[in-house]
């Protein structure tokens, strides 16, 4: 039975709307195209994501990481709590309790988030295995929230499709290890690919890199070309986006990427939307 809303259910989410509004404007470009119920919860889920993020990317070296790693640890269990009571006086995490309340996203990918937010306060460098839990954590899980939105409490759906979701998760955060590498770097001291001298990065290491996510990328488009009309849209969109970056990335010499952050210009992601919303993320 569906959750009664109330005045402050909406406020919560217009709050969390604001969140995702102020940091990333193609995220809000794919959610325009998402139908009216996805993209309030898939923005409630991002929202608190975004937050948690920022606890441990936020540049003000005043804040010690013991300060960083309290509030974080706050964070999850005010949602933790706000999920099994359904209320919290922290509008983002209200939101995204109600997401998840509506469509079962449980601990089981809530907590490998939260662990993974919380290596980045301590991990600085990365084998494979590592490498691999960190993903799942502050990637994969996400896309699997999201893919809770898009079934509508359909299991056999979400099982069939969830190797592709978590797929395309994890091609969108390596992508951006490798466009954020100088910045990761320089002003985190993290670097994320196992053995990788941002000093030493290679064309051929890089051709390596992305071999990898166009990989995820051809995984995952098999599977969101199977979502309902209501998402494959909005997915197909982040797709192409995440696709044509790394393409520009391949095009792109290597100490070049280790000195400036590749990006499509605005006018390319105007077409790609545009196509998007043509299309339907048809093939």
């Amino acid at each position: 039975m569906p959750l009664r809303r109330t005045r402050y259910d909406d406020a919560a989410s217009r709050s969390a709307a604001v969140v995702i509004g102020v940091y990333s404007t193609s995220f809000g470009w794919a959610c325009r195209l998402l139908g009216p119920e996805e993209r309030e919860h898939v923005r409630n889920i991002y929202a608190l994501v975004r937050v948690a993020d920022e606890i441990v990317d936020e540049a003000d070296e005043s804040w010690s990481v013991a300060d960083r790693r309290r509030m974080l640890d706050a964070l999850e269990e005010e949602t933790a709590r706000a999920i099994a009571t359904g209320r919290s006086a922290n509008l983002v995490v209200h939101a995204f309790a109600r997401a998840a309340r509506l469509h079962g996203i449980g601990d089981d990918l809530i907590a490998p988030f939260f662990a993974s937010m919380r290596a980045d306060l301590t991990v600085d460098s990365h084998d494979d295995a590592s490498l691999a839990e960190y993903v799942h954590g502050s990637a994969e899980v996400v896309g699997l929230m999201c893919l809770r939105v898009f079934v509508g409490g359909d299991d056999a759906t979400y099982a069939r499709l969830a190797p592709g979701a978590s797929r395309l998760g994890a091609a969108f955060q390596k992508v951006n290890f490798l466009r954020d590498l100088r910045q990761d770097h320089d002003a985190l001291g993290r670097t994320y690919f196992p053995g990788l001298d941002p000093a030493a990065f290679s064309d051929a290491h890089r051709d390596v890199l992305l071999d990898d996510i166009d990989e995820d990328l051809r995984v995952a488009r098999e599977a969101l070309l199977q979502l309902p009309p209501t998402s494959r849209r909005a997915v197909w969109l982040a797709h192409a986006l995440f696709g044509e970056l790394s393409k520009r990335l391949r095009a792109t010499p290597a100490a070049e990427i280790r000195s400036r952050r590749v990006r499509v210009p605005d006018a390319v992601k105007a077409r790609i939307v545009l196509r998007a919303a043509v299309s339907g993320g048809r093939r």
